[in-house]
């Protein structure tokens, strides 16, 4: 048994580790393996492999087992889930959005179209040219002196 442990553990042990992601796991697996094996060593049938692959397979069903057997990080009845609404929050919100809306209302058509396609339709700057016809450098400038408009707005 000191023979077969010497040389094939090293692969059951890499074996539970690889499934299982913890030393603490893989070690109990690597004894479990190998109690199995001293236990009834009639399980294994040379004439279907070699030793080293059966404990191959033994170790990543033993291991995927104690997967299975682990229970999840935290219990359900301690997961307290807030169903209060943040009125703060909303109303925050709220300004922000007449903020933003006042904001695009006052700037030139062309510069909010290309902000509106690209934040509400999520299109590209190249692809905003190819829509509109407009060079690339006039659609990059219309869309950063929008986005420093809207700065403006909140800075203020």
């Amino acid at each position: 048994m000191t023979l077969l442990y010497d040389r094939y553990s090293s692969i059951v042990y890499a074996v539970a580790l690889r499934v299982l992601g913890e030393t603490g796991a893989a070690e109990d697996v690597l004894q479990e393996v190998f109690l199995q094996l001293w236990r009834n060593p009639g399980a294994f049938d040379s004439s279907r492999g070699n030793l080293g692959a059966w404990l191959a397979v033994i170790t990543r069903n033993r291991a995927i087992d104690g997967l299975r057997k682990r229970r999840p990080e935290t219990d359900i009845a301690d997961v307290v889930v807030s169903v209060e609404p943040d009125m703060a929050r909303d109303a925050e919100r709220a300004r922000a959005m007449e903020k933003v809306r006042g904001a695009l209302g006052i700037m030139p058509a062309a510069q909010r179209s290309a902000l509106e396609m690209a934040y509400f339709e999520g299109l590209t700057h190249v692809e905003i040219a190819a829509k509109t016809g407009e060079p690339l450098g006039t659609i990059k400038t219309r869309i950063r002196s929008g986005l420093l408009a809207l700065r403006k707005t909140f800075v203020a």
